[in-house]
């Protein structure tokens, strides 16, 4: 009964549904595409620099200790409410399982093999193009893909500070005991963490190189 109530809301209101989909779907794609952006390429650096890693890795375990509420309450009063604080709120909620796997993944490569990749000629770049990101990336993916699950249902706590998405259905729908309200939101968000979940499990595997895939 609640599931057909929950569909008649959205048959009603399509126009309210799918915009609030799709700032949800904006939302987390924008905020993971910006932490890989950063988190990969950080995790490459501080690998060869043992003081610069300890202190991104201590920022980043301490960032996974903090609830998704915690962050975007952090971020409200300095950037105030709207798309672009939930973004970059979601963004660092983001960045600390990219960070630690990249960084765990490309110090784990076998130092003789970049040392015959130095003694080929190969530059700097060229090792972390050829041997190290190819050779990590099974162990950033699952990162990636841990931090896209974290992003898709974070986001749904944007509601609370003005972000919009998937979250407004459910924030009214306790506000007004409207279960099926809720549910507009709750499910869609559920379906979109399970999807991301198994998109990233997919490209984990079909990126990984042939000769580092389990048999």
């Amino acid at each position: 009964m609640l599931l057909v109530e929950a569909w008649q809301f959205i048959v009603d209101h399509p126009d309210r549904f799918f915009s609030a989909l799709l700032t949800h779907v904006e939302l987390s794609v924008a905020a993971l595409f910006f932490a890989i952006a950063i988190a990969v390429p950080l995790g490459v650096w501080v690998s060869g620099k043992r003081r610069a890693a300890i202190t991104a890795i201590t920022a980043a375990n301490i960032g996974r200790t903090l609830p998704s509420l915690a962050v975007l309450a952090l971020v409200m009063p300095v950037l105030g409410t709207g798309f672009a604080p939930s973004l970059f709120a979601l963004t660092l909620l983001a960045l600390p399982p990219i960070l630690i796997n990249t960084y765990t993944a490309v110090r784990q490569v076998d130092p003789d093999v970049i040392d015959a990749a130095r003694g080929m000629g190969m530059t700097n770049g060229e090792i972390v193009r050829k041997i190290e990101l190819p050779m990590a990336a099974p162990v950033v993916f699952a990162g990636i893909r841990t931090a896209a699950v974290q992003v898709v249902s974070g986001a749904v706590l944007a509601a609370y500070i003005g972000g919009g998405g998937l979250g407004d259905f459910i924030t009214a729908g306790i506000a007004m005991m409207a279960l099926p309200q809720l549910l507009v939101g709750a499910i869609p968000a559920t379906i979109l963490s399970i999807g991301a979940d198994r998109l990233f499990g997919w490209l984990q595997k079909a990126l990984t190189p042939a000769g580092m895939r389990a048999p």
